[in-house]
Protein backbone atom coordinates (compact mmCIF):
# COMPACT_ATOMS: atom_id res chain seq x y z
CA UNK A 1 0.00 0.00 0.00
CA UNK A 2 3.09 2.53 1.34
CA UNK A 3 4.79 1.90 -2.28
CA UNK A 4 1.89 3.04 -4.72
CA UNK A 5 1.38 5.93 -2.76
CA UNK A 6 5.12 7.21 -2.75
CA UNK A 7 5.74 6.35 -6.64
CA UNK A 8 3.23 8.54 -8.11
CA UNK A 9 4.40 11.25 -5.35
CA UNK A 10 7.81 11.22 -6.10
CA UNK A 11 7.07 11.02 -10.10
CA UNK A 12 5.02 14.67 -9.67
CA UNK A 13 7.28 16.07 -7.23
CA UNK A 14 10.92 15.13 -8.87
CA UNK A 15 10.31 17.74 -12.27
CA UNK A 16 9.52 20.19 -9.73
CA UNK A 17 11.93 19.59 -7.63
CA UNK A 18 14.70 19.47 -11.01
CA UNK A 19 12.72 22.52 -12.64
CA UNK A 20 13.40 24.53 -9.06
CA UNK A 21 17.00 23.83 -8.24
CA UNK A 22 17.87 24.74 -12.24
CA UNK A 23 16.15 27.84 -11.57
CA UNK A 24 17.95 28.55 -8.12
CA UNK A 25 21.32 27.77 -9.61
CA UNK A 26 20.91 30.23 -12.66
CA UNK A 27 19.98 32.89 -10.00
CA UNK A 28 22.89 32.53 -7.74
CA UNK A 29 25.28 31.91 -11.03
CA UNK A 30 24.09 35.30 -12.36
CA UNK A 31 24.18 36.98 -8.61
CA UNK A 32 27.97 36.29 -8.22
CA UNK A 33 29.00 37.03 -11.31
CA UNK A 34 27.32 40.73 -10.57
CA UNK A 35 29.29 40.83 -7.29
CA UNK A 36 32.56 39.46 -8.91
CA UNK A 37 32.17 42.30 -11.57
CA UNK A 38 31.24 45.38 -9.00
CA UNK A 39 34.24 44.15 -6.34
CA UNK A 40 35.99 44.40 -10.33
CA UNK A 41 34.77 47.85 -10.83
CA UNK A 42 35.76 48.87 -7.37
CA UNK A 43 39.36 47.81 -7.65
CA UNK A 44 39.18 49.27 -10.94
CA UNK A 45 39.72 46.34 -13.70
CA UNK A 46 37.79 46.60 -16.39
CA UNK A 47 35.31 43.58 -16.11
CA UNK A 48 35.76 43.57 -20.20
CA UNK A 49 39.07 41.79 -20.02
CA UNK A 50 37.58 38.35 -19.72
CA UNK A 51 35.22 38.33 -21.88
CA UNK A 52 35.99 35.96 -24.73
CA UNK A 53 35.20 36.52 -28.13
CA UNK A 54 32.50 34.43 -29.37
CA UNK A 55 32.62 33.14 -32.70
CA UNK A 56 28.81 34.53 -34.11
CA UNK A 57 28.85 31.78 -37.12
CA UNK A 58 27.66 28.33 -35.04
CA UNK A 59 26.98 26.74 -38.85
CA UNK A 60 29.83 24.39 -38.69
CA UNK A 61 28.89 23.44 -35.23
CA UNK A 62 25.20 22.55 -36.12
CA UNK A 63 26.78 21.05 -39.51
CA UNK A 64 28.83 18.52 -37.24
CA UNK A 65 26.41 17.85 -34.75
CA UNK A 66 23.43 16.84 -37.46
CA UNK A 67 26.13 14.93 -39.57
CA UNK A 68 27.19 13.17 -36.21
CA UNK A 69 23.64 11.92 -35.08
CA UNK A 70 22.89 11.17 -38.78
CA UNK A 71 25.78 8.74 -38.63
CA UNK A 72 24.69 7.60 -35.52
CA UNK A 73 21.68 6.62 -36.50
CA UNK A 74 22.96 4.77 -39.20
CA UNK A 75 25.43 3.32 -37.48
CA UNK A 76 22.34 2.28 -34.49
CA UNK A 77 20.33 0.98 -37.64
CA UNK A 78 22.33 -1.09 -38.58
CA UNK A 79 22.95 -2.52 -35.31
CA UNK A 80 19.29 -3.26 -34.63
CA UNK A 81 19.41 -5.22 -37.69
CA UNK A 82 22.30 -7.51 -36.44
CA UNK A 83 22.19 -7.79 -32.89
CA UNK A 84 18.33 -6.81 -32.55
CA UNK A 85 19.17 -4.49 -29.80
CA UNK A 86 15.92 -1.87 -30.28
CA UNK A 87 16.08 1.69 -29.37
CA UNK A 88 18.51 1.27 -27.11
CA UNK A 89 21.01 1.76 -30.10
CA UNK A 90 19.43 4.54 -31.32
CA UNK A 91 19.55 6.35 -28.03
CA UNK A 92 23.34 5.81 -27.39
CA UNK A 93 24.64 5.69 -30.99
CA UNK A 94 22.69 9.42 -31.54
CA UNK A 95 24.65 10.56 -28.35
CA UNK A 96 27.71 8.55 -28.71
CA UNK A 97 27.60 10.44 -32.81
CA UNK A 98 26.75 13.47 -32.04
CA UNK A 99 29.18 14.03 -29.33
CA UNK A 100 31.90 13.26 -31.42
CA UNK A 101 30.25 15.82 -34.06
CA UNK A 102 30.56 18.09 -31.32
CA UNK A 103 33.76 17.65 -30.71
CA UNK A 104 35.02 17.77 -34.25
CA UNK A 105 33.24 20.98 -34.77
CA UNK A 106 35.56 22.31 -31.39
CA UNK A 107 38.62 21.05 -32.88
CA UNK A 108 38.01 22.62 -36.35
CA UNK A 109 36.91 25.85 -34.83
CA UNK A 110 40.33 26.11 -32.58
CA UNK A 111 42.42 25.08 -35.85
CA UNK A 112 40.34 28.13 -37.52
CA UNK A 113 40.87 30.42 -34.44
CA UNK A 114 44.82 29.94 -34.15
CA UNK A 115 45.52 30.34 -38.10
CA UNK A 116 43.89 33.83 -38.02
CA UNK A 117 46.47 34.83 -34.62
Amino acid sequence: MEETVIIPIFGIMLPIIISLGAFVMIVFIRKYDSIERMAMIEKGISPEIFKMERNKDRSPRWGFLLIGIGVGLLVAYFLDRAFNMEEVAYFSMGFLFGGTGLTAAYLVEEKRALTKA
